[in-house]
């Protein structure tokens, strides 16, 4: 089968891999969609991502949908044929007591196509995938693979408004409408927030964020209107952070999802003093893709976070795509 390898950055191979059959408890998936994530960006582009630095090739790609091809011995509830997605992590060993609730961080996590860990984890790009059983998610009836390679996506931006605390009735700022951001809205209106202002420098982001039903779209964060008491930076920018710390109106919270660089970058951080600012920082997911399955099934306008789609064969092409202007989320198809 094909493997879509990250050899070093900008060099995208695809490999030839043995098909790798379900053992007990396990399932086969034949991968259709797989969404390419920044993470995948920042490891062909420098071969790091967030604090994780590639020292070896791995196989990329953790947003995949497809369907059941085999089930292993024992397992139960699943059948060939059924859309699913995956759960992307494993973990080893007991949860310390104090992170109970809060299994993305534990200290002995896997998360497929990651360098996190070394050996790296090798991801899901794939034209098929074997998975422990309990790893899958099952679509519900009428939702497609297409746009069910968003549920990983929106699992990280639910996590990440869940960790602003309750925004029902709330006036809240997203900076930064790639991918993530748009979801964020999404996952934002879903929880009840009242109002939402969605920041982006470019025209065609905003535009996205509107469609996803933002309220108001701009370029800056100047003149933010002091209602607003939850933000979110989505995009890394430091620069998209400074103006969040500077502008927002004080006992705001302010939610860390987008990827900041590893090294030091140049914030002003003495309004989280003198505002009292809440700064959170949000990673991956917990159980929030159950949630994110089900809205996707209530909701087409999600499917417009879909820029692009390529085949396989075209994966440097897509992530070219990925990494320019204009595009939102690219998505691969096997």
């Amino acid at each position: 089968m094909r493997s879509l390898e990250i050899n070093a950055p900008m060099d995208l191979r695809l490999v030839e891999k043995e098909v790798t059959f379900p053992g007990a408890g396990q399932v086969r998936i034949a991968v259709e969609y797989g969404g390419i994530c920044g993470s995948d960006l920042g490891y062909w582009k420098k071969g790091i991502s967030g604090t994780a630095v590639m020292k070896r090739p791995f196989v990329l790609g953790h947003e995949i949908s497809g369907r059941i091809e085999e089930l292993g011995e024992g397992v139960t509830g699943l059948a060939v044929g059924q859309g699913v997605t995956v759960h992307p992590a494993r973990t080893q060993g007991e949860l310390p007591e104090r992170l109970v609730g809060r299994e993305n961080l534990h200290p002995h996590l896997t998360y497929f196509g990651s360098a996190a860990q070394d050996p790296h984890t090798d991801g899901a790009f794939s034209e098929s995938i074997t998975v422990d059983a309990d790893q899958v998610v099952i679509l519900p009836e009428g939702l497609s693979t297409r746009r069910a390679v968003l549920a990983e996506p929106l699992a990280v931006a639910m996590h990440a408004v869940h960790r602003a605390g309750d925004v029902a009735g709330k006036h809240v700022l997203v900076s930064g409408c790639g991918p993530v951001g748009l979801l964020v809205v999404l996952a934002a209106r879903a929880a009840s927030a009242a109002r939402i202002t969605a920041v982006d420098l470019a025209e065609t982001a905003r535009e996205r964020a509107l469609a996803l039903d933002a309220d108001v779209a701009t370029d800056t964060t100047d003149g933010m209107d002091e209602q607003i008491t939850v933000a979110f930076e989505a995009s890394g920018a430091p620069a998209s952070l400074d103006g969040i710390l500077r502008n927002i109106s004080r006992a705001s919270t302010v939610v860390q999802v987008g990827n900041l660089p590893p090294t030091p970058v140049s914030v002003a951080l003495g309004p989280i003093v003198s505002k009292e600012i809440d700064y959170r920082g949000t990673y991956r997911f917990v159980t929030e893709i159950e949630d994110a399955v089900a809205l996707l099934a209530s909701s087409d306008v999600a499917e417009q976070v879909i820029s692009d789609e390529f085949p396989l064969d075209d994966a440097t092409a897509a992530f070219e795509a990925a990494a320019g202007r204009g595009s939102s989320k690219v998505v691969l198809t096997f």
